[in-house]
């Protein structure tokens, strides 16, 4: 018999650490190899995490709501024989029972005696900030009155491990865990004496008690904070620019049917409006940026992120990488293979990482227009609007004439810290101009 670990997998450049949200095995379950073990959730995206053997599930080291970092080990797997890949695990002590029951009933005490509730406090701490701070036993005050260097004055790692290798000639901040300890007994008469008002977050309730109270789901929570924090980030400024696409419409009519017997992909409008957005980031490369303090990033890389509607009403936004350097075939697919994923709840996390500008179809729900948010930390967004028949000004070398034409609007909103009117507008002038010299005669 040999065991393995299984450990939290890369999960993307940029993500570090995930949460456990569900254990789909047990202890002494048989798993099979590539079968999901447990679920997880980073700040973008749900997944699971298959076993790479095939083995009994022997031990499980983090429980549900867990935040576990990038190579840290989730369970322990017996295989059959030695031949998988494994790595030593330390043996311990058998104990009985009634032992281990007792154990685990302390350690929880002294966990709970120990750690202080960072969700009291007002201001943001990123997961990895509150990590280190339970492990380095920094108190909710400590932590507050760390000054920090981020973005809008959040403490970051190198801010608390500072903190952490200078705490002995820091200032006394009294732990609140100390203070009770320390303190003397407050009884019922002086609590009301002193107007102590312990602070409990409850759900609302209905006054009419016909109303009813729908506490929101993880994502939706994160969807709130990230779209509250966007706004209070970027100066957001809109352009509007009213576009002719009957070209357009009529080539994917005289196409599609060809090409999805071809290629077993549809052709939507989708892959077509990303192909002219890649174009015109490469004609304006300080729309395809990013804000880090008072430095912009510019990005080597145009990776297209493209907001996608949830069955459930949430919102996830997946990342065409390397947009550019696709043809509309390519495009089509990635199109395609995202939504189907986003759909299906199967996007991996890396699935949604590196975006470098964002395209939203409001026109999906019959939108003419909308004033999309600032995908942070990008600098622009473009919504589409519904494509619509409308009466025209046909200019004609034998004069102007009104006829129907297929026509919509693109919505483009820009962080006016960095882009100004004038790059702004252009950048959505020069998509509208794209979409309206579209060849009809273009072979695919």
């Amino acid at each position: 018999m040999a065991k393995f670990e299984l450990k939290l997998p890369k999960m993307g450049e940029s993500v570090a650490e995930a949460t456990i949200t569900n254990w789909l095995k047990k202890v002494g379950d048989t798993i099979t190899q590539d079968e999901a073990v447990l679920e997880i959730a980073t700040d973008k995206v749900d997944s699971e995490v298959p076993s790479e053997v095939s083995g009994t599930l022997t031990e499980i080291l983090f429980q549900v709501n867990d935040v576990v970092q990038v190579g840290q080990t989730l369970a322990i797997i017996e295989t059959e024989g030695g031949s998988a890949t494994t790595t030593p695990v330390v043996a311990t002590p058998e104990k009985s029972p009634a032992v281990t029951e007792i154990q685990k009933t302390v350690d929880t005490a002294k966990e709970v005696a120990s750690a202080p509730d960072f969700s009291n406090s007002d201001k943001f701490f990123s997961p990895l900030v509150k990590n280190i701070a339970k492990e380095e036993g920094v108190s909710l005050a400590e932590l507050e009155a760390i000054k920090g260097s981020g973005k809008d004055g959040r403490v970051t790692k190198e801010d608390i491990l500072e903190y952490i290798k200078n705490r002995g000639n820091q200032p006394n901040v009294q732990s609140p865990v100390a203070s009770v300890q320390s303190a003397t007994v407050v009884t019922p008469q002086a609590t009301e004496t002193l107007n102590i008002k312990p602070e409990t977050k409850t759900a609302p309730v209905s006054v009419n008690g016909e109303d009813e109270i729908v506490e929101m789901d993880r994502m939706r929570k994160l969807i709130s904070k990230y779209m509250v924090e966007s706004v209070q980030t970027s100066a957001h400024v809109q352009s509007f620019i009213e576009v002719d696409v009957t070209n357009i419409v009529k080539w994917r009519d005289k196409v599609k049917n060809a090409f999805e017997k071809r290629e077993g992909e549809k052709l939507t409008f989708t892959p077509i409006f990303m192909e002219v957005v890649a174009k015109a980031l490469k004609d304006f490369p300080m729309m395809n940026i990013q804000v880090d303090g008072d430095y912009i990033i510019k990005k080597k890389n145009i990776n297209l992120g493209m907001a996608a509607a949830l069955p459930n009403g949430n919102l996830i936004v997946p990342v065409i990488k390397n947009a550019d350097q696709l043809n509309l075939v390519g495009m089509a697919k990635q199109v395609n293979d995202l939504a189907n994923r986003a759909r299906n709840g199967k996007l991996k996390p890396d699935d949604t990482q590196g975006g470098t500008y964002t395209v939203t179809n409001v026109g999906t729900f019959g939108s003419v227009f909308g004033t999309p948010i600032i995908n942070q930390p990008q600098v622009g967004i473009l919504a589409l609007g519904a494509i619509r028949k409308v009466p025209a000004v046909i200019e004609t070398p034998e004069g102007d004439f009104i006829g129907i034409r297929q026509k919509m609007f693109l919505s483009h909103s820009y962080d006016h810290r960095v882009v100004d009117g004038a790059l702004g507008g252009s950048f959505v002038k020069r998509v509208a101009e794209y979409l309206e010299a579209w060849d009809v005669n273009r072979e695919i």
